[in-house]
């Protein structure tokens, strides 16, 4: 019912919080037609630590909305904001229920500078590096728009059990 959609690790021009920061962010999804109340639910970087940072009491998501969660390490900056940061080299965001059931989970590898990892279709689809689409639906597909392609070669000509494919980026 609650999914993580998109998140960004690496913000250094893209999107600034409410104190003007660009920090780490995360986005959820409440992929119901009711408000969700996901007071006590937590997010963590470390299955061995799943109560990293717990959502305040009255947090809640309306439904077929996005609540976006700042991952600063700066919780004096308002109740979304937690104790800790993402890593833009790689690692897990954990959504875990009350009960410490894990609710939603996604490993990514290394983030792109500005550019979002997002759920295509949104709340239910796989992860892409894509433009970020912050609070708003995951717009895309493959992240092969963001592709200039110079040349396009394939081999061997004709094929018969295998064909190779070699594309060739054109510098931007």
């Amino acid at each position: 019912t609650i999914a993580i959609n998109e998140l960004m690790a690496s913000n250094d021009a893209a999107q600034t919080d409410e104190a003007g920061e660009f920090d780490d962010w995360v986005e959820l999804y409440n992929l119901t037609d009711q408000n969700f109340d996901i007071s006590g639910y937590s997010l963590s970087d470390n299955y061995t630590i799943p109560y990293r940072w717990q959502f305040a009491e009255g947090t809640t998501i309306g439904s077929n909305e996005y609540l976006i969660v700042w991952i600063d390490d700066d919780g004096t900056q308002g109740p979304l904001h937690t104790s800790y940061n993402l890593s833009s080299k790689g690692e897990q965001v954990i959504l875990s229920d009350t009960d410490g059931a894990v609710v939603d989970e996604i490993t990514y590898g290394e983030q792109e500078t500005d550019k979002s990892y997002a759920r295509i279709p949104n709340g239910t689809g796989e992860f892409f590096i894509e433009t970020p689409t912050f609070s708003a639906h995951n717009e895309g597909g493959t992240g092969l728009a963001d592709i200039n392609i110079g040349q396009v070669s394939m081999y061997p000509n004709p094929a018969a059990h295998s064909l190779n494919i070699l594309i060739e980026q054109e510098a931007i």
